[in-house]
């Protein structure tokens, strides 16, 4: 079992959403996230004053998978959330050590369904 965390571009989930569905993958976490990477933020003038914005949104995206729908659910993030700019985000995978289904008390690969 591995637990698969990715940020992407906001506008970029409806995408990332559909691919994922396509290839049988329909459970997933989905929290509105600030950070910076290579972007380094801008610089925007209101009311005549300087704000440096170095906190861009994103979205972060939880995925638990078997084993055998790693390799498909990472092909689909990248194809859906990928346009080629710097920003697009990142793809972290852990291993996961232990899933339970409270309303069913199972655990393991049947717990992640």
């Amino acid at each position: 079992m591995k637990l698969i965390t990715a940020f992407i571009q906001p506008h970029k989930l409806p995408e990332v959403k559909a691919a994922l569905f396509k290839d049988g993958i329909n459970k997933m976490s989905v929290s509105n996230a600030l950070g910076c990477g290579q972007q380094q933020g801008f610089d925007e003038t209101y009311r005549g004053v300087k704000h440096t914005i170095n906190l861009l949104k994103k979205v972060r995206l939880d995925i638990a998978v078997n084993d055998d729908f790693l390799d498909k659910a990472i092909k689909s993030l990248c194809a859906a959330a990928k346009t080629g700019k710097i920003g697009d985000g990142k793809i972290f995978v852990t291993e996961l050590s232990q899933c339970i289904r409270i309303r069913t008390n199972e655990s393991g690969n049947e717990a992640i369904g």
